[in-house]
């Protein structure tokens, strides 16, 4: 569901998903993509909808900027210090230290990603911060896929799973039984990561995305739609490189 409302001289479209987890209370998400998207229990009228976004207004259009302005900063990168890149959802700043004795590493630090090489250069950077997001991502990906698929009683096993940088795509299931997760989606917030996941495990009973898929999915991810919308909203600062 869809609709709009104005403020000041602008038209602003938001979506609505409706979550059976609420209670009571209307949420309101502002995406970095800019898209406004109205969380609401079931039963909730249009009415109360609309009220509760009309009641939000100057809040939903601050938002709305500082969204802008993440955005026009976002892009391009440049593989310097004081930047910042993404891990598990979090903000890091970037830390370059060129050295030549010490050895190339990249280390999570006081809230820092140092890397320490013995080129400053921005190609070789990006290559050692990339390799060392694979290697983080094979490690996090196995454990939440092994809690995923513990969580889940038609599963016997934990399915195997292979690392595949994708453009578009978070994730995919080959028609053998593998999982392909792709490598990038180490920089989203652990619900994003365990979403695609459990998106990709129930392929493995529902190869499609009919409405038997999507009830499986509902059935053991109820929150999909709001953590889905949230991933795509994230996806264009995520996947840049």
């Amino acid at each position: 569901m869809a609709g709009t409302f104005h403020y000041g001289d602008e038209s602003l479209s938001y979506h609505v998903i409706i979550n059976p987890l609420l209670a009571k209370k209307i949420r309101i998400h502002i995406h970095p993509n800019s898209r406004i998207e109205v969380e609401a229990p079931e039963n909730c009228s249009p009415i109360e909808i609309e009220q509760a976004i009309l009641k939000r207004a100057r809040w939903i259009a601050k938002q709305l900027d500082v969204a802008k302005q993440v955005r026009a900063h976002a892009q391009p990168r440049e593989y310097v210090s004081g930047e910042t890149h993404f891990y598990i959802g979090r903000r890091f700043q970037l830390c370059v230290i060129e050295s030549k004795e010490m050895p190339s590493e990249v280390k999570l630090r006081a809230g820092r990603i140092e890397i320490t090489t013995r080129s400053t250069d921005p190609a070789s950077v990006r290559r050692r911060l990339n390799d060392w997001y694979k290697n983080k991502s094979s490690d996090y990906f196995q454990r939440r896929l092994e809690l995923a698929a513990g969580n889940i009683s038609w599963i016997d096993k934990t399915p195997p799973f292979k690392l595949i940088p994708m453009k578009k795509q978070w994730g995919s299931c080959s028609p053998d039984g593998v999982i392909h997760l792709n490598p990038w989606l180490i920089r989203a917030p652990v619900d994003c990561i365990d979403y695609v996941i459990t998106h990709e495990l129930c392929h493995l009973r529902e190869h499609n995305h009919s409405k038997r898929y999507y009830e499986l999915l509902q059935r053991h991810h109820p929150n999909w739609q709001h953590v889905k919308a949230k991933l795509d909203g994230m996806a264009e600062l995520l996947l840049a490189a």
